[in-house]
């Protein structure tokens, strides 16, 4: 029954958008614009021992920029990631709880404000809770090329994800989203963990790609879809709602040590591209690392506007 409302959630937000939601766009990227140091292996989830007033500050961007579900900044926020930087266990699972409550009193801030306004065009957020892949905690790139290693086992990537996953989900979420999955192995695990947790939240699984075909461990999306397809909770060869959110384009240029100019995309491209989407069935556009709000307030407008 609460799997049922949760899903009604998302379900009518997508149709009062028209039949397609906008997601908001890259956090790490809006933190380093207001002078955030996030060059650490906690990436962005340093800022939720640092500076937690900066991350809601980011959501309102993003809810004004026209964001109609924010994400939480838990992306790289892990137990044994915490641990490293020499907190308690209490003290890591107070801050993935942390990344849910300031993204849900930033959206009710913000909806509290703009509701008493006549005639204005947003809709009430959703708090989708980010739940990066084991990669992205072990900040060595493998996220982008899904190579693990064999002594990373189903098991153990479910045992890497189930603590974080309950603490999570305990916060109070809408929706979960699952980040940056790079191959079939990871996928499988995030669907049997939800099924293992009876989760009640709704929840989307979003894989890496370089040429929109396979994920980057080489397998077809057609095989990582299968896990999926099989559960409730998931929401993207599949019959269920699509979401895409790409970065850029932008490429990392690791002498100089700085991004070089994007050759795909800017604002304008997210537009185009955003319409063309949605009309071959995505559900929720938004964006990924290097965008930022000017980026969802386009996608917004244009979304909105046809």
């Amino acid at each position: 029954m609460v799997l049922e409302k949760k899903s009604a959630l998302l379900e009518d937000l997508i149709k009062k958008c028209g039949g397609c939601a906008v997601v908001d766009g890259g956090f790490a990227t809006q933190l380093e614009i207001h002078g955030a140091a996030i060059n650490d292996p906690l990436w962005s989830a340093v800022s939720l021992i640092k500076n937690p007033e900066l991350i809601k500050r980011v959501h309102m961007e993003y809810l004004e920029a026209g964001a109609d579900i924010v994400v939480t900044s838990s992306y790289q926020a892990t137990i044994p990631g915490f641990l490293s930087r020499g907190l308690s266990i209490e003290e890591s699972e107070s801050l993935l709880q942390k990344s849910v409550e300031l993204a849900v009193e930033a959206r009710d801030r913000f909806w509290e404000k703009v509701s008493k306004v006549s005639g204005h065009s947003y809709n009430r957020a959703l708090v989708a809770a980010s739940i990066g892949s084991y990669g992205a905690y072990l900040a060595d790139g493998s996220e982008y090329s899904g190579h693990y290693g064999e002594n990373v086992s189903l098991d153990k990537l479910k045992d890497f994800h189930r603590r974080r996953l309950q603490v999570l989900v305990e916060a109070g979420p809408d929706l979960l989203a699952f980040e940056t999955i790079p191959n079939k192995l990871e996928a499988q695990a995030c669907v049997e963990l939800l099924e293992e947790e009876k989760v009640q939240i709704p929840a989307w699984i979003c894989f890496t790609s370089v040429d929109g075909e396979k994920a980057p461990s080489g397998e077809s999306f057609e095989e990582c879809l299968e896990p999926l397809n099989k559960s409730n909770n998931i929401y993207a060869l599949t019959k269920k709602a699509i979401v895409v959110y790409p970065n850029s384009g932008e490429v990392w240029d690791g002498k100089a040590k700085q991004w070089l100019p994007s050759q795909c995309f800017g604002d304008d491209e997210f537009e185009m591209f955003a319409t063309k989407w949605r009309d071959l069935g995505a559900k929720l556009i938004g964006g990924c690392c290097r965008t930022t709000p000017s980026t969802i307030n386009a996608i917004s407008r244009d979304l909105k506007r046809r």
